[in-house]
């Protein structure tokens, strides 16, 4: 019998594992006063950098929540601010089914361009999060995808070679710099495109 071409699948979390909408938000901020959700989209939006920042570890929660209080005219105070801003996430069951079912034979990791925002108060008690190995977070290891810094983070946790990984993203640019670095990579459209790609690498 021929040797496993994969040892490691990677997934990303945001829009494969949990779909995340930022309307969740607006939401709750227009039920406090009037277009306050339409303020902090527009900040939000105006500030990715940011936000993008605060994902690798480069600014401190205090400092981003002060920031993103200052999009809502200060109208609720920071702990609120966390729930609403973190509150936005709902699972991808048909995907997350599929989870235990890989764990039989690979070492599962999840690979996340996230914030501990995000992490505490809206992602890290889901259940389905147990069937991984390790999660490598973008502000714990001070870098984001693309970059390889963070795609090199996964090897030195996983201790395999490249060409050992598959990984799982639904944004195209994300999925291409694992490529590069001599990843299998899957563009994650839909749980059935996601079947087709696994099946035809002969991995379910």
């Amino acid at each position: 019998m021929s040797p496993q071409k994969y040892s490691i699948i990677v997934f990303d979390l945001g829009n494969v594992l949990l779909n995340f909408n930022y309307n969740i938000a607006v939401k709750k901020f227009d039920k406090i006063e009037p277009n306050l959700g339409k303020k902090f989209f527009e900040h939000h939006k105006n500030n990715y950098h940011i936000h993008r920042a605060f994902e690798k570890g480069l600014i401190s929660q205090d400092e981003f929540i002060n920031i993103a209080l200052s999009g809502v005219n200060h109208k609720v105070d920071s702990q609120t601010f966390a729930k609403i801003y973190s509150d936005i996430f709902t699972p991808n069951n048909d995907v997350n089914s599929l989870l235990p079912i890989l764990k039989k034979k690979f070492k599962m990791m999840l690979l996340s361009n996230t914030d501990p925002l995000h992490k505490k108060y809206g992602w890290i008690n889901y259940q389905f999060l147990t069937h991984f190995d390790h999660l490598v977070l973008s502000f714990e290891v001070g870098s984001a995808k693309p970059e390889e810094k963070i795609f090199k983070a996964v090897e030195e946790l996983s201790k395999a070679s490249p060409q050992k990984h598959l990984y799982i993203d639904d944004i195209a640019e994300y999925s291409e710099a694992a490529k590069k670095l001599g990843w299998d990579s899957i563009q994650f459209l839909n749980y059935d495109q996601l079947l087709e790609e696994l099946k035809s690498r002969k991995i379910l």
